[in-house]
């Protein structure tokens, strides 16, 4: 790709619509020319209905193979050969990994009050299940609901904030080779939520230091201030029992049954989210240009194969979820196919394989900048020149 200009790829089918797509080409920046109201009466109005005992079954359905998954974990793999242990060791990790990132989903509809109707129920929820994944429920419920508030804003935008060729470290251009990707990639996966919560790295500048476990941080008003103490006193009483388990079981049983597929989840997490919001084909908008539904279609839908199932498809359907966030996940496939007629160009999904994209959006991606013959300064696009 050049410069920030358009990219060709083979087309891809487009999730659920059937059609296919260049996935590289730009989506239209322009002020669209339908409103949310027409895209929300496009959508069944059930879609929009939260059910309680459905919302649960999800709970039940992947805590019930997590047990299943820690059951035979314990019972069986010490039984194995020293040969087969480690590998045996290995596939659990990847599908504990796997089915809690799915419980993650689920907390994480509960902080955009897609769980039920009751907003009690639904912090309760998501309070017991993002601090048993070390995830401090309201500060991060916060921050999140000003993403979407924000989306594609250079300025405002919480999470994920590329930056302008200027704001570029020095020794970027280092890094712009497979060994520097490779290790790019691996501290983001394996480090970059932790860094995110406690050091608001990737995330918006404040004038002062951010972190989401401060509850006199920038990030939050002073309403919100008490809940972010609740929050921190949930992972800190899951700290806790990790810590009397380990004294009972040792440190290395933690590691294994708990330590690696929480750092499998992190990773899903940050690669979910980075996949969503970088994309050579989508815009951001300094405040001359940004408005909020521009800023919402700037995100995409991607393939994870048999994962959008596991992951309740916030993979497949997040354009949806930016436009609608308190709809329930088991809905979001209906709407986003009902949505896609209307917004036709502005609709975008890429079926790369994940790790393929992963890999060449880390290459592409590097930072935002307008078009030198553009005469709209206010809109950015992703590029990689130096």
């Amino acid at each position: 790709m050049g410069a920030g200009g358009r990219m060709s790829s083979p087309t891809t089918k487009g999730g659920g619509g059937g059609k296919t797509a260049t996935p590289l080409q730009r989506v239209p920046h322009a002020k669209p020319p339908f409103t949310l109201g027409e895209i929300k009466k496009a959508i069944p109005p059930h879609c929009f209905n939260r059910s309680l005992l459905r919302s649960f079954s999800y709970v039940v359905y992947d805590l019930t193979i997590a047990a299943v998954l820690y059951y035979i974990a314990t019972s069986y793999i010490p039984l194995l050969p020293s040969t087969y242990r480690l590998l045996a060791w290995a596939a659990y990790w990847t599908l504990q990994g796997c089915v809690c990132t799915g419980v993650w989903v689920v907390a994480h509809e509960c902080g955009h009050h897609a769980f039920s109707d009751h907003q009690w129920v639904d912090d309760a929820v998501g309070l017991v299940l993002h601090s048993a994944l070390l995830v401090p429920y309201f500060s991060w419920k916060y921050s999140h609901r000003r993403h979407h508030s924000n989306t594609g804003s250079l300025e405002r935008d919480e999470v994920f904030v590329p930056k302008q060729k200027f704001q570029i470290p020095w020794y970027s251009k280092y890094l712009n080779n497979p060994p520097g990707r490779f290790m790019t990639l691996f501290v983001t996966l394996t480090l970059g939520w932790p860094l995110y919560l406690a050091f608001n790295v990737s995330g918006r500048p404040y004038d002062r230091f951010a972190c989401h476990f401060d509850p006199y941080g920038p990030i939050y008003n002073n309403r919100e201030r008490l809940q972010i103490f609740v929050s921190d006193v949930g992972v800190l009483a899951v700290l806790c029992l990790l810590y009397k388990v380990a004294m009972a079981k040792g440190l290395a049983w933690i590691v294994c049954v708990y330590g690696v597929p929480l750092l499998i989840v992190n990773g899903f997490l940050v690669l979910i989210t980075f996949l969503q919001h970088t994309h050579p084909s989508l815009p951001h908008y300094d405040s001359s240009e940004w408005d909020w539904l521009r800023g919402a279609l700037a995100t995409v839908d991607r393939d994870y194969g048999v994962l959008n199932k596991v992951f309740h498809n916030i993979t497949d359907t997040h354009v949806a979820h930016h436009l609608f966030s308190t709809m329930p996940h088991y809905h979001a496939m209906e709407a986003t196919k009902a949505i896609k007629p209307i917004l036709g160009k502005y609709y975008q999904f890429d079926g790369t394989p994940f790790y393929k994209a992963m890999w060449r959006e880390a290459k592409e991606c590097l930072y935002v900048d307008p078009d030198e013959s553009s005469q709209e300064k206010g809109v950015y696009w992703y590029k990689n020149k130096f």
